[in-house]
């Protein structure tokens, strides 16, 4: 009686396998692929653009140029030092320096991202 149990036991065990593409999808594989995917078109693939863009507009930068800067301080560029640090003239004969890294953007770019005054007292 026991080999009887154990023989249809071997027969049955093969046809309850998935196979194709049912096998395929019960693995982990393809579901760790298609997050990959995910988070490399939706995060890492954006920020590295964004990087890149940031570090050629500081690469241009120039004297004279009007910036702003992460904490928030609207200037010309006076002066270019070291490729490193610059200094900016922030009022007339105010001049601090800052790094080349904390530069954000063109104060264009700045003054259209801010709403206007009336609005914001409304």
């Amino acid at each position: 009686m026991l080999s009887l149990l154990l023989a249809q036991a071997a027969q049955a065990a093969p046809d309850a396998a998935p196979s194709g593409v049912a096998g395929l999808l019960s693995s982990p594989l393809p579901l760790i692929a298609v997050m990959f995917a995910i988070f490399y078109f939706m995060i890492i693939r954006p920020q590295s653009k964004t990087a890149k863009t940031h570090q050629e507009f500081l690469s241009k930068l120039q004297k004279g140029d009007e910036v702003v800067t992460n904490g928030g301080l609207f200037g010309k560029i006076y002066a270019i030092n070291d490729d490193k640090i610059l200094t900016l003239e922030i009022a007339s004969n105010v001049r601090v320096r800052v790094l080349k890294s904390q530069v954000s953007g063109p104060v264009q770019q700045a003054q259209t991202d801010a709403k206007p005054l009336e609005d914001v007292k409304k």
